[in-house]
């Protein structure tokens, strides 16, 4: 909910936006305080559901913390240039069950540009690489999240184009069994040649 000054349809000039929050009242708590521009906050004071003051922006440019209307969750938070996303910042899930650090990484007039990471609900590691208008693009690495023996491990590694694989490698489920075949009868080996090693000194000592 906002009330305050438009200018072509768009927030412009003094202003006031509200939670969509139901308290024993029934009163609106104030969610953002001060100056619009273009629809953008441009100075002014950011307050959390409790009332509390969060953050202060000057000229569009501060961290900020921004908050869902209906549930008071934070929905992002980070740095703020122009009125915009503009610098490193992390972005939340807002389910009616879940809340959690689903990105966090670099943001260029709003969209994720640059270098971030991406998490599942259970704060595992998905994806971490680079980001261009909002879709992977350039170097990257994908991890395993949905099986209890490889989670963690690596999936992919190479580039991106427009949010899509390009070039690069797969690691397989099966490319793991194999290297743990391999490193165990490494490990075989280097013992049996160690218990040689062993042997040769009793002998050249007798």
């Amino acid at each position: 909910k906002f009330e305050g000054e438009y200018l072509n349809g768009k927030r412009n000039g003094k202003g006031k936006e509200y939670y969509d929050i139901e308290d024993g009242n029934k009163q609106n708590k104030i969610m953002f305080e001060g100056e619009y521009l273009k629809d953008k906050i441009w100075n002014g004071k950011g307050y959390n559901k409790d009332g509390g003051l969060e953050f202060e922006i000057k000229n569009g440019k501060g961290y900020v913390k921004e908050y869902n209307y209906d549930e008071g969750n934070l929905e992002f938070e980070g740095e703020y240039l122009y009125g915009k996303r503009n610098g490193k910042g992390k972005l939340y899930s807002n389910g009616w069950y879940e809340h959690y650090l689903k990105f966090e990484g670099e943001y260029l007039n709003d969209i994720k540009n640059g270098k971030g990471k991406k998490y599942d609900k259970n704060g595992k590691l998905i994806f971490e690489g680079e980001y261009f208008n909002g879709k992977k693009h350039g170097k990257g690495k994908e991890y395993y999240i949905d099986d209890d023996e490889y989670n963690g491990k690596l999936k992919f590694e190479g580039e991106y184009r427009f949010g899509k694989r390009n070039k690069g490698k797969e690691y397989s489920k099966d490319y793991y069994v194999n290297l743990e075949k391999i490193e165990n009868a490494n490990k075989k080996e280097n013992k049996e040649n160690e218990r040689h090693e062993v042997k040769k000194k009793e002998c050249f000592l007798i």
